[in-house]
């Protein structure tokens, strides 16, 4: 029933076939390569994958914040009804930060260090609400203790230097939240914190997005954090995405090569005291992409289909595969 419910719920935001490539002196690198993508209202898409497969560009050019010599060069990215690739530079700017908001990596990438915590969230707040002083510090204050954040007063008159990483990611993310945002994008935004306060930090941030009905987007390399967090998963590999659908679907019966290899890397699936299994190979160079499935000299699976460019199958509603021998099991 619930799944029947999610169905029929209108889209936050649709990626239909978009691409986002670097112009350098070197030649045209593909950094993002006809990836789709459809999150509803209150769900949560973990976009997973190695360094450089193209996941944080693929957040940066949702939230239009590729600069040259990137640009996007093709397809559509829909939020709520209306492609953001068509609006002006005034028009994407009202929903930046408002109803489409981003957590980076690093804290300090929306912190400004010379300013004190207060300052800088009531000008977030009135940016785009029309509140008094008070009314601002007062929003800013419930928002940081919505955060789990003790003594949000105190924390309030602090400079981010004065705070611990833990708690500039929080109030990163609190600032994310401020005007209760329909989509967010989080770039590994708990990656350098300890388990346990990755923990608490993934907890507080899965309940205000069920909360809100807020739409998350949460880019990572960690599968393990987007069995506990996510609802949908999104697998990145050079540029595409080879695999897609419910979690626990994709993480229990893995379909692509590349998405079991990653699964079989975790420390948890090896045996204590034996070298930790990995994926052979390395990752093409996006410059100069082999013809056919970018993962055919790494895959056990390859064959002679392999040297023509997969289509995503759809396997079952919500559930997609880019592979000539999708579940196939090593060595068959």
């Amino acid at each position: 029933m619930k799944a029947l419910e999610n169905a029929v719920l209108p889209a936050t935001l649709e990626v239909r076939n978009l691409c986002t490539s670097f112009h350098t002196r070197d030649g045209i690198l593909p950094a993002v390569r006809d990836v789709s993508l459809r999150l509803q209202p209150g769900r949560i898409l973990g976009l997973v994958g190695e360094s450089g497969s193209g996941k944080s560009v693929t957040g940066f050019s949702i939230l239009g914040l590729v600069d040259a010599p990137g640009r996007i060069s093709g397809g559509e990215i829909l939020f709520q009804g209306r492609d953001l690739v068509k609006l002006r530079p005034a028009q994407l700017r009202q929903l930046q930060g408002n109803r489409i908001a981003m957590i980076f990596q690093d804290p300090m990438m929306t912190l400004n260090p010379v300013l004190r915590i207060d300052t800088q969230m009531i000008e977030a707040v009135r940016a785009h609400n029309p509140m008094s002083q008070r009314e601002a510090r007062q929003h800013a204050c419930d928002t940081l203790a919505s955060m789990g954040i003790a003594s949000p007063e105190e924390r309030l008159r602090a400079y981010p230097h004065q705070l611990s990483g833990g708690m500039r990611q929080r109030v990163a993310i609190a600032i994310a939240l401020l005007h209760r945002p329909d989509l967010i994008i989080a770039d590994e935004p708990t990656t350098a914190l300890d388990v346990t306060i990755q923990a608490q930090i993934l907890g507080e941030v899965q309940k205000l997005v069920r909360e809100q009905g807020t739409a998350l987007i949460w880019i990572t390399h960690d599968l393990s954090v987007v069995a506990g967090l996510a609802d949908d998963v999104a697998v990145m590999y050079a540029g595409r995405i080879v695999e897609q659908g419910r979690v626990d679907d994709v993480l229990d019966r893995p379909l692509h090569p590349y998405t079991q290899g990653l699964i079989d890397s975790l420390p948890s699936r090896n045996q204590r005291g034996q070298r930790l299994r990995q994926i052979p190979g390395m990752a093409p160079d996006l410059r100069s992409m082999p013809p056919g499935c970018a993962f055919a000299e790494r895959c056990s699976r390859v064959s002679s289909a392999c040297i023509e460019q997969p289509q995503p199958l759809e396997i079952e509603p919500g559930r997609s595969v880019r592979c000539f021998h999708p579940g196939v099991a090593h060595g068959e």
